[in-house]
């Protein structure tokens, strides 16, 4: 009797653990592909200050957004950026940027505040966003006043 059920609990672990190993995921077809997961999760696009200039040099349609403060921006901003504080813009992306599909490039003073608003406009459903990081890295000309 002992061998019989050391036989059958043999028998019952070895294919008990490999079927446990095994799934049938065909309603899943990222279950199997964990590039595909990456794919789908929305996310910004860290670029540097010389493929930005390439942009906005090549396409007129580009949002250049610096969510910084006021008093920041009317100091020094790269030329032709628009100001949408990072406080202020989950309120006023809408309304200064309609189109979600729009190209547009985040930056503030270091980095921080870019990644920030950079998150939070993906997360808003923009499609095309890409993080200069800071100012301070921006090695071409700058403008000041409002």
């Amino acid at each position: 009797m002992k061998k019989i059920l050391g036989i059958a609990l043999v028998w019952l672990l070895t294919f008990g653990l490999t079927a446990c190993g095994f799934s049938n995921n065909s309603g899943n077809p990222s279950a199997n592909n964990p590039s595909k997961v990456e794919e789908s999760i929305p996310s910004y696009k860290n670029i540097k200050p010389e493929e930005a200039k390439k942009l906005l040099e090549s396409d007129n349609e580009i949002v250049l957004v610096d969510v910084r403060t006021l008093s920041e921006y009317a100091d020094k901003h790269i030329p032709a950026s628009t100001l949408i504080p990072l406080g202020q813009i989950e309120k006023e992306a809408p309304s200064k940027i309609s189109n979600k599909d729009t190209q547009i490039i985040v930056y503030c003073r270091s980095g921080s505040r870019s990644v920030a608003a950079a998150k939070i406009l993906v997360n808003m459903g923009y499609t095309n966003v890409h993080n200069l990081g800071g100012i301070n890295s921006w090695p071409y000309d700058t403008e000041s006043g409002k």
